[in-house]
């Protein structure tokens, strides 16, 4: 592995545009990137949490706690849609296809602020700004990746310790639900699935504290990298065959002990792929 960044304190929702890297610092409230040359951070009012790239060229970002997604103007976020109307809890990850539906996760509650865990949903928004729910009851929806063309996409689902794929129906709601991975017993009884992102055979898996980036093929495990002691928080591909890992660092501490104490840094690295055919 080599270091690319450093600064961040939870490095969520990367992705690669142009050459560049972006995310988001959900507990620093800063968005991260290296589009100008240099690594540098803006200070947020809105805070974003996943983020995704439409096909014109413009970010937009899951607004963690204002139920609506931002589109970046070079300075904040403006809104893109307003997700109110449909009663969202705080956002996640998001993910978007060719024809510019974006689909975030809905999770429902705030563990942070003490609220009892429900099950979420994913949330479709559509190229025109409308939004509907694409898919309901689902544990803690964190990590989204398409497989298939488009055709599949795969939800993480933190609390259930798995990975689950629905079919994307032509109305672009999600249908034939079933478990693509059991996280746990394939990686470990620690793992616990926050971002993913499709390989070339199968999908990467950061699982947090399982302390490892796992590529699982459905239903098995395929490889895995080893980011000891560190916790792998999300990662994506620079379409380069490297692998982008965000990996928070507690200093010895348990994690949740780390988060709530603000004790943890994040660090971005490189890890090279190998193509599988």
């Amino acid at each position: 592995m080599r270091p690319y960044a450093t600064g961040m304190t939870w490095g969520e929702g990367p992705r690669w545009h142009d050459g560049a890297l972006w995310l988001s610092d959900t507990q620093g409230r800063r968005l991260w990137t290296d589009a100008d040359g240099t690594w540098t951070a803006t200070p947020l009012e809105s805070v974003s949490n996943g983020l995704w790239f439409l096909p014109d060229g413009r970010l937009v970002g899951a607004m963690m706690d204002e139920r609506r997604i931002g589109v970046w103007s070079g300075g904040r976020w403006e809104t893109y849609a307003d997700l109110a109307p449909l009663g969202v809890g705080p956002l996640g990850d998001l993910v978007g296809d060719a024809a510019g539906n974006l689909y975030v996760d809905d999770v429902a509650f705030a563990a942070a602020r003490g609220e009892s865990p429900r099950p979420g949903r994913v949330v479709l928004v559509r190229a025109d700004g409308t939004a509907t729910v694409a898919a309901e009851d689902v544990e803690f929806p964190n990590g989204l990746a398409f497989l298939d063309g488009g055709a599949t996409l795969v939800v993480a689902e933190t609390s259930r310790q798995r990975l689950t794929a629905f079919r994307v129906a032509a109305d672009g709601t999600l249908r034939d639900r079933r478990v693509y991975a059991d996280v746990a017993a394939l990686v470990g009884p620690e793992a616990r699935p926050d971002g993913i992102w499709p390989a070339e055979e199968g999908v990467w898996v950061a699982t947090t504290t399982g302390r490892v980036v796992a590529r699982l093929r459905e239903g098995e495990l395929a490889e895995s990298v080893d980011v000891s002691p560190g916790y792998p928080i999300a990662c994506c591909a620079d379409g380069r065959g490297r692998l982008l890992v965000t990996v928070a660092h507690t200093e010895g501490a348990p994690l949740l002990d780390a988060l709530a104490r603000r004790a943890v840094s994040t660090t971005a690295v490189l890890v090279p792929t190998t193509p599988h055919r």
